[in-house]
């Protein structure tokens, strides 16, 4: 019996998920279907310009495991580019983590509470709280990156 894999940590939630080239209907589309967490290689390692060890920590996974993400999503998207498919965001094994406890940034997860502040982890900019609303759905108004709690 094979060993379980590993649950790999995802920092970013896509608010887009399908990119369709123009040009082409709909019920003519292929899909290249890019999961969550070989998009999250793509983004530490190809935005963020991560060396792969380091992006492989951030994930939880071997420089190996991270290295085979980061090919099959680019060959998806490549797929994608030059034989005009739509790219679709969806499934994976990953955990979404960095957003304060409990279950991270999906909907309904444990947060700290009414008050406090709402602080951005790519450039620190700290904003008020917005009761009601997750920091995770507040974007961080000088960069634009989904804001987290701070503790």
């Amino acid at each position: 019996m094979p060993r379980p894999r590993r649950c790999r940590r995802v920092r970013f939630r896509a608010d887009i998920t399908y990119f369709k080239p123009a040009g082409i209907e709909m019920r003519n589309l292929e899909e290249s279907i890019v999961t969550v967490d070989e998009l999250e290689a793509v983004r530490l390692k190809d935005h963020e310009g991560l060396e792969q060890e380091d992006a492989a920590k951030k994930m939880n996974i071997s420089q190996p495991t991270f290295h085979r993400l980061l090919l099959s999503a680019r060959k998806k998207i490549a797929d994608a580019l030059i034989n005009g498919k739509a790219i679709k965001i969806e499934g994976g094994v990953y955990k979404m983590v960095g957003f304060g406890r409990g279950r991270g940034r999906q909907p309904g997860g444990f947060g700290l509470g009414p008050g406090g502040e709402c602080v951005c982890p790519k450039c620190g900019k700290i904003v008020t709280h917005t009761r009601g609303t997750p920091c995770f759905e507040i974007m961080c108004p000088e960069c634009k990156t989904p804001m987290t709690r701070k503790r």
